[in-house]
Formats: C-alpha cells, sequence, structure tokens
C-alpha cells in the first residue's frame, strides 16, 4: 500500500490531471490518493488573521479544506474512487481501483492530530500512512526540492514540510519520497519498480 499526497497547490495547476491520470491508471489496488487542502486552506489563513479566531477552530476548518480539495480532485478525476474509513480503503484497494481519501471522519476529533498548524496535510498523510502501516508515502511538492537524500527536519526548516512532519515520520514503518510537480514520469517508474525511489531521511 502507498499512500501519494498531492500539494494543495496543484490544485489550480494544469499538472494535476496528470498526476490524476497517472494515480488512476496505475495505482489501482496499491495507491491511496491524500489531498492537500488547497485553496480551501489559504481561505482559512486568510479568515484567521482577519478574525484572529483561535489555531483550534482553524485547524478543524483546515480539516474541512483537505475534504473540500478531495472533492474537487474526484470531480477532475472521476476514476478515483472516494473513501471516508480505513475499511474502504481496502474494499477498494482489494478490487483493483485507486482510492481517494476523504479524511475528515477520520480526522476531525482524533487527540493525535494537534490542533495547530504545525500539523498539515503532509503530517496527516504521514499519521494515515502509520495507521495503515503502508509501504511508502510519496509527497508531491510545486517547490524545487533539494538533492536526495531528504532530511525532514532541514525539509521543515525549509518550509518544504510542515513543522510536525519529522516527528511523524521518525522510525516510520514507511518509506518517504518527494517528488517535484513536473515529476510524474518518476511516479510512473516507482509504480512499474524501474528505479529505486529517492527516500528521505529521520
Amino acid at each position: 500500500m502507498w499512500l501519494v499526497k498531492l500539494g494543495g497547490s496543484l490544485s489550480y495547476d494544469p499538472c494535476v490531471r496528470a498526476w490524476l491520470d497517472a494515480l488512476a491508471s496505475m495505482g489501482g489496488g496499491r495507491v491511496i490518493v491524500v489531498p492537500g487542502g488547497g485553496p480551501f486552506a489559504d481561505l482559512v489563513r486568510d479568515a484567521q488573521q482577519h478574525w484572529e479566531f483561535d489555531d483550534e477552530a482553524a485547524h478543524r476548518m483546515a480539516l474541512h479544506a483537505m475534504q473540500q480539495n478531495a472533492l474537487l480532485l474526484a470531480a477532475l478525476c472521476p476514476a478515483l474512487m472516494p473513501v471516508e474509513t480505513e475499511s474502504d480503503m481496502r474494499v477498494v484497494l482489494s478490487r483493483g481501483r485507486t482510492a481517494l481519501w476523504l479524511p475528515l471522519s477520520m480526522t476531525l476529533d482524533d487527540p493525535t492530530l494537534e490542533a495547530t498548524w504545525s500539523v498539515s496535510s503532509d503530517s496527516i498523510a504521514a499519521w494515515l500512512a502509520h495507521r495503515l502501516n503502508a509501504e511508502r508515502l510519496i509527497l508531491v511538492k510545486s517547490c524545487r526540492l533539494p538533492q536526495t537524500p531528504f532530511d525532514a527536519g532541514d525539509l521543515s526548516l525549509a518550509g518544504i514540510v510542515d513543522r510536525a512532519f519529522p516527528k511523524f515520520t521518525r522510525e516510520a514503518c514507511f518509506d518517504t519520497v518527494l517528488l517535484e510537480k513536473n515529476q510524474v514520469d518518476a511516479l510512473q517508474e516507482l509504480l512499474l519498480g524501474e528505479r529505486p525511489a529517492p527516500s528521505s531521511r529521520d
């Protein structure tokens, strides 16, 4: 089982269709797509800055943002199968399809997810990878990435992943792979098993 987290910044990028098509066509029986918050999370940040409400409310709103972005991705690629629960994921994968996670029901009241901006969709994807005992977590980013191997702490300091991400990937049971948005061919090669993955270091 692999998790592929599509950065929210890809939501309005033309390349998102290529990623979704590749995941739907090649990830069947193996891949769960995790959405970022995208433009919906940006609205939460703007609203919090304007009204100065607390991080707990913002965290809950940001989870709704991930849910909204997942629905957007589902509309763009109907071949992906939306799922809400762990059992739903396993059923979809057992049928040879690619799952698209709607995260709200599993995350909204989970006490292990700190209600701050330190925990964003990257850490939530890592949290899910732990929970599912996944083999690999792939993060797709719009920004330029440093040369491999990646260091989770350095990535966090650079703002490429959130501040909690190193904690969620420390002693992880899964490999973490980072790809830039123009590397959809690299994803295809990984799914075909044609080359080793550029994994991160804790």
